[in-house]
């Protein structure tokens, strides 16, 4: 297992004593699902395909050295075993010029038009190839995110019929489930067999499900079980028993279950990203439907939950808020974050790194992407004018005021992958 986190030479330059501290990162929003046949790729629609350099800029501005970042899968991903790097080759570059160190986001909930959609079987060894292939490239490159929010790719695709196959069964939500978990794990055993201390954050969705009425009990429990489906298959972690059922009786095969199950050894290559939002917890009807519930619980004790089921070490690696009418809800919900981020490192979880995702704001996020508006949501550090934001403004002196108190300890991210050796 490696020693230190490793740099590249423009990173190791601007970083204290070449060690990196607490891992104060912000992201590119690289999404591509198909939407009833309309790609919707957001590094074009927010305009990082053309102002790249400006936003790598940005980021440093900020004083973020981490970025969650990564090519459009779809454009550099031609034909199994084809690939166009020519975007990617000026950006990762351009990052290094930069001194920002990527966490390589490589498949953002959609995939290339020659592979379809997640129930493609042949989907997870054609993109673990793509991993290994990437990884050969760019051999510096350390921290990756192979598969962005497995839970929620899974479930907008073949669950709730927003996304790419638009299907609504659980036969199909459980292929998806396993086609996009196991491709998770083969790019996670591609990477480390070209970078053996590569190290893996598994950005994924943090969720809670609360009955609405004792009638809605058995409903909760179930959604509460199966919110850990893909962080138990991609860990090696047993499932309970009603999520064992469910799995083998919509498709799931034994052998299949045992392949998940041999995943564990990866264990001390990951970190648990936890994504959280205020739409991550969810009011459950008595007959099994959903409504967001807003914030019941907060960040801090759902991850607990996650945290105590996995013993992983964790890192915040995403939420936004609109600025709201007053300007200032954004910078409110950030500082939230951080009193949720403090309180579990007080609580002593080994809490790595937080994110404010994305650098800009987004494009028609307010539906899922579902209806194609060009409806900005103000969500960013900057506006797509490149502005900063009350917000960016807010996490640049997060940033500024904190970097200092937590890089005292040295590097975090050395003894919390220790613990897990």
């Amino acid at each position: 297992m490696l020693d230190a986190l490793e740099f590249s030479p423009a990173e190791a330059a601007v970083a204290a004593g070449g060690q990196p501290g607490f891992l104060f990162a912000t992201g590119i929003e690289n999404s591509a699902p198909v939407v009833h046949g309309v790609r919707r790729d957001q590094i074009v629609e927010c305009g990082h395909d053309v102002r790249w350099e400006e936003d790598f800029a940005l980021v440093r501005e900020v004083g973020c050295r981490f970025l969650r970042y990564g090519p459009q899968l779809h454009r550099t991903l031609l034909a199994p075993g084809r690939h166009d790097w020519s975007f990617a080759d000026e950006t990762f570059a351009g990052l290094r010029r930069h001194g920002i160190t990527p966490i390589v986001d490589l498949c953002h909930f959609g995939v290339p038009d020659f592979i379809g959609d997640f129930q493609n079987p042949d989907f997870p060894e054609v993109f673990a190839d793509y991993a290994g292939a990437f990884a050969q490239r760019f051999p510096w490159v350390q921290l990756y995110t192979p598969v962005n929010e497995m839970f929620i790719t899974a479930v907008f695709s073949a669950k709730y019929g927003w996304w790419n196959e638009h299907r609504c069964d659980d036969q199909s939500y459980v292929t998806a489930i396993r086609n996009i978990v196991r491709a998770n794990v083969l790019a996670m055993r591609a990477i480390l067999a070209v970078r053996p201390d590569a190290l893996f954050v598994q950005s994924e969705s943090t969720e809670h499900f609360h009955p609405e009425c004792p009638r809605a009990l058995h409903h909760a429990e179930f959604r509460n079980g199966e919110r850990f489906l893909t962080l138990d298959l991609n860990y090696g972690h047993r499932v309970d028993s009603t999520m064992y059922e469910f799995l083998l009786d919509n498709g799931l095969t034994r052998d299949d279950y045992r392949f998940f199950m041999g995943a564990a050894d990866l264990r001390p290559h990951c970190i648990m990203g936890n994504d959280w939002y205020a739409t991550n917890e969810h009011l459950i009807r008595e007959d099994g439907g959903s409504r967001w519930a807003g914030e019941v619980f907060g960040y801090a004790p759902v991850t607990r939950a996650y945290h105590e089921r996995y013993r992983l070490p964790v890192m915040h690696t995403e939420t936004n808020c609109d600025e709201g009418p007053n300007g200032d809800e954004a910078e409110r919900w950030l500082w939230k974050q951080w009193a949720g981020v403090m309180r579990l490192r007080a609580d002593g979880v080994p809490l790595l790194g937080f994110t404010w995702y994305s650098l800009t704001d987004q494009i028609d996020w307010d539906t899922a992407l579902r209806e194609h508006r060009g409806q900005v949501n103000p969500r960013g550090l900057y506006d797509l004018d490149r502005r900063p934001r009350a917000v960016g403004r807010a996490y640049a002196r997060l940033i500024r005021d904190w970097s200092s108190v937590l890089a005292r300890g040295g590097s975090c991210l050395q003894p919390a992958l220790s613990a897990v050796r």
